[in-house]
């Protein structure tokens, strides 16, 4: 499962991994419906911190747009972490937020700061989650270049992506798991 030409990762249900072995220890983090962050924390014993490396208006990838139901062309408030354990970086995280969505109730999630978005997300009343898909991304760095400092090369970085959705209005996160999370 190697990105295009486009620099775009290959997203893909579950279903449609025939195939592509996800490795097991990989699987279980990738394939969990779960809050990623409580599932973090616990195994972080409680050190987990979030580090915010950039957000901001700009108009997301087209793919990211095209799974949003988004006009390509159009703006959205884009935030990508680190979510770490200790000093140690485990998971590269990606939000697109449609401005329509940061509206009413949800305009709290374009202040967030430091706080994680998977904690938000699972807090909200009838918030739905639709289906995962995954991808493994070689070149990380070339589709996300802010993943550049954590020297990914050529390697495979599993990703998951879905949208949520909260007060019936759209985001989307992306998750990349860095092979830092499956070191013992």
């Amino acid at each position: 499962m190697n990105t295009n030409r486009t620099n775009a990762p290959r997203w893909r249900p579950r279903r449609r991994l025939v195939g592509h072995v996800v490795p097991d220890d990989i699987a279980r983090w990738l394939f969990d419906a779960g809050s990623l962050t409580s599932r973090l924390i616990a195994h972080c014993d409680g050190r987990f911190r979030v580090r915010v490396l950039s957000q901001g208006w700009q108009r997301p990838r087209r793919d990211e747009a095209q799974r949003l139901g988004m006009r390509v062309g159009h703006m959205a408030l884009v935030r990508e972490v680190l979510l770490y354990c200790d000093d140690t970086p485990l998971v590269f995280a990606r939000s697109v937020i449609p401005r329509r969505t940061l509206t009413g109730r949800q305009k709290y999630l374009a202040a967030l700061g430091s706080r994680p978005l998977g904690a938000a997300l699972f807090a909200e009343p009838g918030m739905r989650r639709d289906e995962l898909e995954v991808a493994c991304l070689r070149g990380a760095a070339r589709i996300y270049p802010a993943l550049a400092e954590l020297d990914t090369g050529d390697m495979c970085v599993w990703g998951r992506r879905s949208v949520f959705y909260v007060g019936g209005k759209p985001l989307l996160v992306a998750e990349m798991f860095l092979q830092s999370l499956f070191v013992d």
